[in-house]
């Protein structure tokens, strides 16, 4: 996969990212492939100017390639 990124778009990524609903999901898939679990979002949304927490709290992971 890095190697079709960097032929499209002119550089190699690293890592992945992804983020997990923790209300409905444990995150059971990434576990399994080896992804790690790094850490908890705030629940905000990106849009947000007024540091509410309206969104649901999500699992941060990460895949080094």
């Amino acid at each position: 996969m890095p190697e079709d990124w960097e032929a499209r778009y002119g550089f190699r990524p690293v890592l992945l990212e992804t983020f997990v609903d923790t209300r409905r999901f444990l995150g059971t898939c990434y576990r399994a492939s080896n992804w790690v679990q790094v850490g908890d979002t705030q629940g905000r949304g990106k849009l947000d100017r007024y540091n509410a927490y309206r969104e649901p709290v999500k699992s941060i992971w990460l895949k080094p390639l």
